[in-house]
Protein backbone atom coordinates (compact mmCIF):
# COMPACT_ATOMS: atom_id res chain seq x y z
CA UNK A 1 0.00 0.00 0.00
CA UNK A 2 2.62 2.53 0.91
CA UNK A 3 4.69 1.80 -2.21
CA UNK A 4 1.64 2.39 -4.24
CA UNK A 5 1.07 5.08 -2.38
CA UNK A 6 4.57 7.19 -3.10
CA UNK A 7 4.35 5.88 -6.46
CA UNK A 8 1.21 7.24 -7.35
CA UNK A 9 1.89 10.83 -5.54
CA UNK A 10 5.35 10.82 -7.36
CA UNK A 11 3.86 10.40 -10.70
CA UNK A 12 1.40 13.18 -9.93
CA UNK A 13 4.15 15.58 -8.67
CA UNK A 14 3.64 16.05 -4.93
CA UNK A 15 6.08 15.01 -2.08
CA UNK A 16 5.25 12.22 -0.24
CA UNK A 17 6.41 11.24 3.40
CA UNK A 18 5.23 7.89 4.82
CA UNK A 19 3.90 6.44 8.06
CA UNK A 20 4.34 3.00 8.44
CA UNK A 21 0.77 1.11 10.22
CA UNK A 22 1.43 -2.25 9.36
CA UNK A 23 4.00 -4.43 7.39
CA UNK A 24 2.34 -6.64 5.04
CA UNK A 25 3.45 -9.30 2.20
CA UNK A 26 1.34 -8.52 -0.87
CA UNK A 27 1.30 -8.50 -4.52
CA UNK A 28 -1.11 -7.05 -7.40
CA UNK A 29 -3.37 -10.43 -6.64
CA UNK A 30 -3.89 -10.41 -2.97
CA UNK A 31 -2.64 -10.09 0.65
CA UNK A 32 -0.55 -13.02 2.05
CA UNK A 33 0.34 -11.47 5.78
CA UNK A 34 -0.15 -8.74 7.83
CA UNK A 35 2.50 -7.52 11.10
CA UNK A 36 0.78 -4.16 12.75
CA UNK A 37 3.13 -1.88 13.82
CA UNK A 38 2.86 -0.77 17.73
CA UNK A 39 0.70 2.25 18.24
CA UNK A 40 4.16 3.80 19.66
CA UNK A 41 5.52 3.91 16.68
CA UNK A 42 2.94 5.12 14.73
CA UNK A 43 2.06 7.70 16.74
CA UNK A 44 6.26 8.53 16.76
CA UNK A 45 6.51 8.17 13.10
CA UNK A 46 3.50 10.82 12.70
CA UNK A 47 5.56 13.61 14.68
CA UNK A 48 8.74 12.82 12.53
CA UNK A 49 6.59 13.68 9.42
CA UNK A 50 4.67 16.73 10.51
CA UNK A 51 7.61 18.15 12.77
CA UNK A 52 9.78 18.69 9.68
CA UNK A 53 7.40 19.87 7.15
CA UNK A 54 4.00 21.42 6.06
CA UNK A 55 1.80 18.48 5.31
CA UNK A 56 -1.17 20.00 3.02
CA UNK A 57 -3.02 17.06 2.53
CA UNK A 58 -3.00 13.08 4.05
CA UNK A 59 -4.21 9.96 2.79
CA UNK A 60 -4.99 6.79 5.65
CA UNK A 61 -4.83 3.61 4.99
CA UNK A 62 -4.75 0.39 6.48
CA UNK A 63 -5.00 0.76 10.32
CA UNK A 64 -5.56 -2.77 11.49
CA UNK A 65 -6.19 -2.62 15.26
CA UNK A 66 -7.95 -0.16 17.88
CA UNK A 67 -4.39 1.06 19.32
CA UNK A 68 -3.48 2.15 15.76
CA UNK A 69 -6.72 4.10 14.82
CA UNK A 70 -6.19 5.65 18.58
CA UNK A 71 -2.72 6.88 17.94
CA UNK A 72 -3.65 8.33 13.65
CA UNK A 73 -6.66 9.52 14.84
CA UNK A 74 -5.13 11.66 17.78
CA UNK A 75 -2.48 12.83 15.89
CA UNK A 76 -5.18 14.36 13.33
CA UNK A 77 -6.45 15.85 15.36
CA UNK A 78 -3.01 17.51 17.26
CA UNK A 79 -1.74 18.62 13.39
CA UNK A 80 -5.00 19.20 12.07
CA UNK A 81 -3.79 19.08 8.40
CA UNK A 82 -6.39 20.59 5.84
CA UNK A 83 -7.36 17.51 3.48
CA UNK A 84 -7.97 13.59 5.33
CA UNK A 85 -8.92 11.21 2.71
CA UNK A 86 -9.56 7.82 4.71
CA UNK A 87 -9.19 4.64 2.89
CA UNK A 88 -11.48 2.39 4.53
CA UNK A 89 -9.27 -0.98 4.16
CA UNK A 90 -11.62 -3.36 6.10
CA UNK A 91 -11.11 -5.71 3.05
CA UNK A 92 -8.86 -6.15 0.14
CA UNK A 93 -10.19 -6.06 -3.52
CA UNK A 94 -9.00 -10.07 -3.46
CA UNK A 95 -11.48 -10.32 -0.45
CA UNK A 96 -8.43 -10.26 2.69
CA UNK A 97 -9.93 -8.87 5.77
CA UNK A 98 -7.74 -5.97 6.86
CA UNK A 99 -9.14 -4.67 10.12
CA UNK A 100 -10.04 -6.46 13.44
CA UNK A 101 -13.59 -7.07 14.14
CA UNK A 102 -13.28 -4.99 17.00
CA UNK A 103 -11.85 -1.94 15.22
CA UNK A 104 -14.76 -1.04 13.28
CA UNK A 105 -16.45 0.74 15.56
CA UNK A 106 -13.29 2.39 17.35
CA UNK A 107 -12.76 3.54 13.21
CA UNK A 108 -16.39 4.48 13.19
CA UNK A 109 -16.11 6.99 16.17
CA UNK A 110 -12.80 8.16 16.06
CA UNK A 111 -11.94 8.32 12.03
CA UNK A 112 -15.10 9.66 10.66
CA UNK A 113 -15.09 12.31 11.89
CA UNK A 114 -11.69 13.98 11.37
CA UNK A 115 -11.76 12.42 7.36
CA UNK A 116 -12.50 15.16 4.77
CA UNK A 117 -13.49 12.21 2.10
CA UNK A 118 -13.93 8.78 2.67
CA UNK A 119 -13.28 6.07 -0.29
CA UNK A 120 -15.00 2.82 0.51
CA UNK A 121 -15.45 0.14 -1.73
CA UNK A 122 -18.46 -1.87 -1.78
CA UNK A 123 -17.96 -4.51 0.74
CA UNK A 124 -16.72 -1.43 3.18
CA UNK A 125 -19.56 0.58 2.28
CA UNK A 126 -22.03 -2.34 3.08
CA UNK A 127 -19.87 -2.77 6.53
CA UNK A 128 -20.09 1.00 7.42
CA UNK A 129 -23.90 1.02 6.28
CA UNK A 130 -25.60 -2.63 7.10
CA UNK A 131 -26.73 -2.20 3.25
CA UNK A 132 -26.11 -4.91 0.75
CA UNK A 133 -25.28 -3.17 -2.25
CA UNK A 134 -26.66 -4.37 -5.32
CA UNK A 135 -27.65 -1.24 -7.55
CA UNK A 136 -27.03 2.61 -7.81
CA UNK A 137 -30.06 3.02 -5.62
CA UNK A 138 -28.55 1.27 -2.61
CA UNK A 139 -25.22 3.08 -3.42
CA UNK A 140 -27.52 6.14 -2.25
CA UNK A 141 -28.78 4.90 0.37
CA UNK A 142 -25.38 3.57 1.97
CA UNK A 143 -23.88 6.76 1.34
CA UNK A 144 -26.87 8.47 2.93
CA UNK A 145 -26.03 5.87 6.29
CA UNK A 146 -22.01 6.88 6.24
CA UNK A 147 -22.26 10.31 6.09
CA UNK A 148 -24.18 10.86 9.01
CA UNK A 149 -21.78 8.56 11.10
CA UNK A 150 -19.66 11.73 10.92
CA UNK A 151 -17.90 12.34 7.37
CA UNK A 152 -19.23 15.01 4.90
CA UNK A 153 -17.89 13.65 1.75
CA UNK A 154 -17.68 10.02 0.88
CA UNK A 155 -17.07 8.25 -2.91
CA UNK A 156 -18.06 4.93 -3.09
CA UNK A 157 -16.26 2.95 -5.36
CA UNK A 158 -18.30 1.34 -7.85
CA UNK A 159 -15.85 -1.76 -9.28
CA UNK A 160 -17.21 -4.68 -7.51
CA UNK A 161 -20.73 -4.48 -9.27
CA UNK A 162 -21.50 -5.95 -12.37
CA UNK A 163 -21.55 -4.48 -15.06
CA UNK A 164 -19.54 -3.46 -18.78
CA UNK A 165 -19.53 0.27 -16.97
CA UNK A 166 -18.08 0.86 -13.49
CA UNK A 167 -19.10 4.29 -11.92
CA UNK A 168 -17.66 6.25 -8.69
CA UNK A 169 -19.75 8.45 -6.78
CA UNK A 170 -19.28 11.19 -4.98
CA UNK A 171 -21.51 12.30 -2.22
CA UNK A 172 -21.33 15.77 0.05
CA UNK A 173 -23.75 15.67 3.42
CA UNK A 174 -25.52 12.55 1.81
CA UNK A 175 -26.69 13.95 -1.48
CA UNK A 176 -24.63 12.82 -4.85
CA UNK A 177 -22.96 15.74 -6.60
CA UNK A 178 -20.91 13.56 -9.27
CA UNK A 179 -21.25 10.31 -10.95
CA UNK A 180 -17.41 9.18 -12.77
CA UNK A 181 -18.55 6.21 -15.33
CA UNK A 182 -15.59 4.10 -17.06
CA UNK A 183 -15.91 1.42 -18.85
CA UNK A 184 -14.83 -2.17 -16.68
CA UNK A 185 -11.42 -3.34 -17.41
CA UNK A 186 -10.82 -7.48 -17.87
CA UNK A 187 -7.54 -7.97 -15.28
CA UNK A 188 -6.97 -10.02 -12.44
CA UNK A 189 -4.25 -7.26 -10.88
CA UNK A 190 -6.81 -5.25 -9.30
CA UNK A 191 -5.37 -5.69 -5.80
CA UNK A 192 -3.94 -2.18 -4.50
CA UNK A 193 -6.19 -0.13 -7.01
CA UNK A 194 -7.96 1.63 -4.20
CA UNK A 195 -4.52 3.32 -2.36
CA UNK A 196 -3.71 4.66 -5.90
CA UNK A 197 -7.15 6.13 -6.17
CA UNK A 198 -7.46 7.62 -2.89
CA UNK A 199 -3.00 8.70 -2.79
CA UNK A 200 -4.27 10.47 -6.44
CA UNK A 201 -6.94 11.74 -4.93
CA UNK A 202 -4.74 13.16 -1.79
CA UNK A 203 -2.35 14.50 -4.16
CA UNK A 204 -4.76 16.92 -6.17
CA UNK A 205 -6.27 18.38 -3.11
CA UNK A 206 -2.72 19.27 -2.30
CA UNK A 207 -2.37 20.79 -5.50
CA UNK A 208 -5.23 22.55 -4.57
CA UNK A 209 -8.39 21.11 -6.75
CA UNK A 210 -11.66 21.25 -5.40
CA UNK A 211 -12.85 17.94 -3.81
CA UNK A 212 -14.79 16.77 -7.50
CA UNK A 213 -12.04 18.25 -9.71
CA UNK A 214 -9.65 15.89 -7.57
CA UNK A 215 -11.45 12.62 -7.84
CA UNK A 216 -12.28 13.04 -11.19
CA UNK A 217 -8.46 13.76 -11.80
CA UNK A 218 -7.62 10.21 -9.73
CA UNK A 219 -10.80 8.41 -11.26
CA UNK A 220 -9.02 9.33 -14.58
CA UNK A 221 -5.20 8.65 -13.53
CA UNK A 222 -6.35 5.15 -12.28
Amino acid sequence: GIQADMKTMAAIGVYAASVITSVTSQNTQGVYRVEPMSAESVGSQMHAVFDDMVVDAVKIGMLANVDIIKAVASGIRKYKPHNVVVDPVMVSTSGHALMTDDAVETFIGEMLPVATLLTPNIPEAERLSGFKIRSAEDMDKAALAICSLGCGNVLIKGGHLEGEVKTDKLYVGGKMVTAYENAAVDTLNTHGTGCTLSSAITSFLAKGETMAEAVGHAVEYL
